[in-house]
């Protein structure tokens, strides 16, 4: 029987409203580092061996050797900067290093020393988590009802960028300003930026990528989904971009490998930085998701997928080029399929409305909570209407960014425009702080990018953007497009070259307004109706805060009423989840906690996706495992699963054991288990981790990777 854990608290300050937060169940909830000791018994009942005030800390293994990629997780496991994340999260800067002559997506890549590390992708970084604070009264000062949407955007965004850059002031440091239960609080982020980060070590891709897209999201599951950076610094610590003189970052602290694996019904955490869960949306917002928003969201990536496929097919190039871009639709194409079979399987139909009606019927029964929180609910139903209807329209239109030098000469005019204001004036996203990584992303499109596939996809992107009603397209942009044609558009631009597009960025918007590159005239034609749609979404954004900010203030409250849990939502900021390691039943089905080897072993075909190199099979079929085999298995782990609560961010989330040493990588959930994003079901959440000593095992006995093992205090078996 699951055990509760309630705190009754007041409501009074953004402190109290975070303890009120507490687990239903001891596997459910992303955990802010500061709740941490309120959930401390639930941690210490369940088998965690530290002393949960210690796992808060900020400033303390393990949380801070816990680092973000910007959309994955990793964690420091050297004293030499040395950062395990991934497969799937480096693999874009395997592809960016791969091309004629080495091809490291496919035979993988190490570096037998430090000067062979290669520079990730242009736009990579390592970002140390260093505070996490409460700026709410900072955040809302000025903030009033008499503001109208637009002029309350506006005040939030303008406290939020002073905050920002007085944090910033501190050199080399990266801050961010995030919502948490709507805008009912806020918390600033500070972290350390490192801007010079190299590829290390990648398995290949047959045992990096092992079952590939037919395995994503299923278990059992055989792959080794792990990598390797490394954080470098300027000689004299502080950050630098990428130099020859660079050296390896020094943590404050790092992880230590467990001397000892998992095995079934051990306690597990996972501390990392997932992105969005929407576990607190309205029901209209959830119903109309799943009837009408996933359903055109997941069949556009999966035709993107099949003309990806279909347009690089028999070009190795191409698809070296475009791998990382089709890896990401074919993955979260398959994450939607799930939601929307799982939305089905637990009747979230029904079951969010009836929870809303709960909460509406609590509200509507006493005169003086309708009074204060009747109107804000009211509010946010109106909003969420216009919202639903929005968010349509931008899935499609924002299909034009397929055409990658498309998408580069808007972000350049842009840029162009924004610097004709003072910088704290500047939209979040061009101010000077923002100018490297707008540099790296139009870096990036070289390696990425090839004329006749893009036209292609672009060609594809238009027949979805017309099927918008006419009003809701831009008439310039295809009045521009009609006039230029393709053949000109591809033809005649210079944009392709780096060089030239990156040079734009030192260019006035007036340099843009006479130029003949046709893309940059489609850019030009789009701006107009750009700015249009920006500023109705921003003045919906400051009636959807106001609004939900008070609709979460009730929810809070009738949920403390209850003695029901209330934890905030996923939002890329550090949170930890904790669990035990267990298999699960269902319908015929023993899904055991552990896959081995052997698995994998019957797997292999030799072709496709279930191509593990040879040394890796000669050493499975010799059960040559050494000390790596798990005593209780009497083999070799590859996988093992949890149920611990996980989403999109926390790929690379280093799995701890009880005290906290390093056993493994979270990469991924099942199918079944994806809609918790929107409802939790402890009984379909299942998370899936590779194990530490699958990891390594490869290093050792397959990819020569001694030198790293002994770098993390491993000892390889050639020197036991």
């Amino acid at each position: 029987m699951p055990r509760r854990v309630h705190h009754i608290v007041s409501l009074a300050g953004c402190t109290a409203l975070l303890a009120l937060a507490a687990p239903a169940a001891a596997n459910e909830g992303m955990w802010m580092p500061g709740q941490i000791k309120d959930i401390g018994a639930a941690l210490k009942a369940d088998g965690l061996a530290l002393s949960p005030d210690q796992l808060g800390r900020l400033d303390a293994a393990p949380l801070n050797a816990i680092v973000s990629l910007g959309g994955c997780s990793a964690a420091f496991l050297s004293p030499e900067g040395l950062v395990a994340t991934n497969h799937h999260c480096v693999q874009g800067s395997i592809q960016y290093n791969s091309g004629e002559g080495r091809d490291y997506l496919t035979n993988g890549f190490l570096a037998k020393e430090l000067g062979e590390e290669l520079p990730a992708a242009p736009g990579s970084r390592i970002y140390v988590i260093e505070d996490l604070r409460d700026v709410t009264s900072a955040m809302m000062r000025g903030v009033t009802p008499r503001l109208d949407g637009l002029a309350r955007y506006e005040k939030l965004d303008a406290n939020r960028k002073a905050l920002i850059s007085a944090c910033e002031k501190q050199a080399n440091r990266r801050c961010d300003v995030r919502p948490y239960y709507g805008g009912a609080a806020y918390y600033l982020q500070q972290q350390l930026e490192i801007q010079d980060v190299r590829l290390v070590y990648a398995p290949a891709e047959g045992l990096g990528n092992f079952g590939g897209e037919t395995d994503n999201w299923m278990w059992p599951r055989h792959t080794g989904d792990f990598g390797f950076y490394r954080a470098y610094v300027g000689p004299d610590g502080s950050s630098k971009p990428f130099a020859k003189e660079n050296v390896p970052y020094r943590p404050k602290s790092w992880l230590r490998i467990a001397s000892q694996g998992v095995k079934e019904g051990d306690f597990v955490m996972v501390a990392g930085f997932p992105g969005t869960t929407n576990r607190l949306r309205t029901s209209d917002e959830v119903l109309f998701n799943f009837a009408e928003y996933e359903p055109l969201w997941q069949r556009l990536l999966s035709d993107y997928a099949t003309q990806i496929d279909k347009v690089t097919a028999g070009d190795r190039e191409a698809q070296i080029r475009y791998a990382s871009i089709l890896a990401g639709a074919e993955n979260y194409e398959k994450k939607l399929a799930g939601d929307l079979v799982g939305a089905d399987a637990i009747r979230l139909d029904e079951r969010k409305p009836a929870e809303e009606k709960a909460f509406r019927d609590w509200v509507a029964a006493d005169a003086a909570r309708q009074a204060r929180y009747g109107a804000d609910i009211a509010a946010l139903d109106a909003v969420v209407i216009e919202n639903n209807k929005a968010s349509l329209t931008g899935l499609r239109t924002s299909l034009l960014n397929r055409a990658q030098l498309l998408g580069a000469a808007r972000t350049l005019y842009r840029w162009a425009k924004e610097q004709e204001k003072p910088d704290a004036q500047r939209e979040s996203g061009f101010q000077q702080r923002d100018r490297e990584s707008i540099v790296d992303r139009l870096r990036q499109v070289e390696r990425r990018f090839l004329p006749k596939i893009d036209r292609q996809l672009f060609e594809a992107a238009l027949v979805e953007y017309r099927q918008l009603d006419a009003a809701d397209r831009d008439a310039k942009f295809e009045a521009a497009l009609t006039q230029i044609g393709f053949d000109r558009l591809y033809g005649e631009t210079k944009l392709g070259d780096t060089p030239t597009r990156l040079g734009w960025l030192d260019k006035p918007a007036s340099a843009f307004e006479t130029s003949d590159d046709p893309f940059i005239k489609l850019a030009i034609a789009l701006y107009a109706g750009d700015m249009e749609s920006e500023q109705a979404a921003k003045a919906r954004s400051g009636r959807t805060q106001a609004a939900r900010a008070g609709y979460m203030k009730g929810l809070m409250a009738y949920k403390q009423a209850a003695g029901l849990p209330l934890y905030p939502d996923a939002n890329s900021s550090l949170r930890l989840t904790w669990g035990k390691v267990m298999g699960k039943e269902k319908d015929g089905q023993i899904w055991t906690a552990f896959t081995t080897a052997e698995g994998l072993l019957a797997k292999q075909t030799g072709k496709g996706e279930f191509n593990a190199p040879q040394g890796a099979i000669d050493a499975i079929r010799a059960k040559d495992y050494g000390p790596y085999a798990a005593p209780e298995l009497g083999t070799l782990p590859v996988d093992f699963m949890s149920n611990v609560d996980i989403t999109n961010g926390n790929s690379g989330s280093s799995t701890l054991n009880a005290r906290g040493e390093f056993v493994g990588l979270a990469f991924d959930g099942t199918l079944e288990g994806v809609i918790s994003d929107w409802a939790y079901v402890a009984e379909r959440n299942r998370t899936i981790h590779v194990d530490s000593r699958f990891m390594l095992w490869t290093m050792d006995k397959v990819d020569g990777a001694q030198r790293l093992l002994k770098e993390m205090g491993v000892t390889p078996v050639a020197s036991r």
